[in-house]
């Protein structure tokens, strides 16, 4: 048996809707179709894969008591690159508008929905419930909504609630709205993510991390995924932490980044860079538990105007079959290594010339001179002694020519 959603009880095939244009109005979301698999007979009914993002609902002003499942109640996302998935009791603004049926026939008109609007002003969900249907609200949940002079303000300071979001949507108390500055653009996500396109605001009320340098107005852009636990009521807007949200990316112009960098030793430096956190340039700051660079194709490339700097509190390892290096001078050990490394090949193989000449002629004074009597010249002596002379002497005359011209070492 197919899974009908709760409170959805009956399916029809889509039907032409006769309403007139550009009709809105507000609507409870029931149901979003996600997947071929959750409710297959509503999938298949209502244009398959088509139909994944639509949505079924209910008019606020007007709620269906039947909860049917039909044309009437369907309806897709206004937009088509850009989407917000809206949960189970979301409030969402519905608008009548021309379908894929205009060639045939110009009234064929469908529901389409807008995004989620800003009930609770939260960017982690914005549901409530129905007052109709969930009329017995337990006393737990009232005491989650406070009357304002405004309105009603939701505050969950329980750690629970009971409002319906869907199958697998879990509410987290603890997700806060960023809080916004003069001029700022910024887009969140329901589960602490957010792109910020700000700028430098100084002597703000509520101060930021990023405007002790430059002039108000320098632009600024922070990527955030996963925000941080600051010890105050979850809604009261937070500030971005570079050092304590989960992955960030900071984008400045004459803002100083306040990273505490993992590790800042310079030693190799004759003149160490501007740390991090000084630094009033434009710079690119990530800032994660872990980076991965990957390429499937070709290459990394790094490329930078002074230097490259690789530092680590354990170490830094190359893996690769083959290593090369080119560089007018290589310092290996410390930044004043002076101390020539030896070109291995080439001195190995005159080492090895003279040493068979030694061995030569050590075989040839191992036997006595003069023996038997009487006492005569060993004639086994003088060739190889004369050979070891010329090798030793040629190494000698060469043996600045062993020393590397680029590697140094200490």
């Amino acid at each position: 048996m197919p899974k009908i959603p709760t409170g959805l009880s009956s399916l029809s095939p889509i039907q032409p809707l006769k309403l007139p244009l550009a009709n809105i109005f507000p609507a409870r979301v029931r149901l979003t179709i996600l997947d071929n698999k959750t409710n297959p007979e509503i999938f298949n009914n209502f244009g398959e894969w088509n139909s994944i993002g639509c949505i079924f609902f209910d008019k606020v002003n007007n709620p269906n008591p039947n909860k049917s499942v039909t044309t009437n109640s369907f309806a897709r996302p206004l937009f088509p690159n850009s989407s917000i998935t809206p949960v189970n009791n979301e409030i969402v603004y519905i608008i009548s508008l021309p379908n894929s049926n205009i060639q045939d026939n110009v009234n064929d008109i469908s529901y389409y929905y807008f995004q989620p609007i800003n009930i609770w002003n939260s960017t982690h969900h914005n549901a409530i419930p129905d007052p109709i249907y969930d009329n017995s609200m337990p006393e737990s949940q009232k005491q989650d909504y406070e009357q304002t002079q405004i309105g009603v303000v939701r505050r969950v300071s329980d750690n629970s609630t009971e409002i319906n979001l869907g199958n697998t949507f879990e509410e987290k108390l603890s997700i806060k709205n960023l809080q916004p500055y003069e001029g700022d653009i910024i887009h969140q996500g329901r589960w602490g993510q957010s792109i910020r396109f700000s700028s430098t605001v100084k002597n703000a009320e509520i101060p930021n991390t990023w405007s002790d340098s430059g002039d108000n107005g320098d632009p600024i852009t922070i990527i955030r995924n996963g925000q941080h636990d600051d010890g105050n009521d979850p809604w009261v807007p937070q500030v971005e932490d570079i050092n304590e949200d989960l992955s960030s990316i900071w984008v400045t112009s004459t803002q100083q980044v306040p990273l505490n960098a993992s590790s800042t030793s310079y030693n190799s430096y004759q003149t160490e860079p501007e740390d991090v956190q000084s630094y009033k340039e434009e710079q690119i700051v990530l800032n994660s538990g872990r980076l991965f660079f990957n390429t499937k194709k070709d290459s990394i490339l790094l490329s930078s105007f002074k230097t490259i700097n690789l530092n680590s509190q354990d170490s830094v390892n190359i893996d690769s079959p083959k290593t090369i290096i080119a560089s007018q001078e290589v310092l290996l050990g410390d930044k004043n290594a002076s101390e020539s490394v030896i070109l291995g090949d080439k001195f190995l193989g005159d080492l090895s010339k003279l040493l068979n000449s030694l061995v030569s002629l050590c075989n040839a004074l191992s036997t006595p001179i003069g023996t038997p009597q009487p006492y005569v010249p060993n004639v086994a002596i003088p060739a190889p002694a004369a050979q070891t002379l010329v090798k030793a002497q040629s190494m000698l005359n060469k043996i600045e020519q062993y020393k590397s011209k680029v590697s140094k070492s200490k």
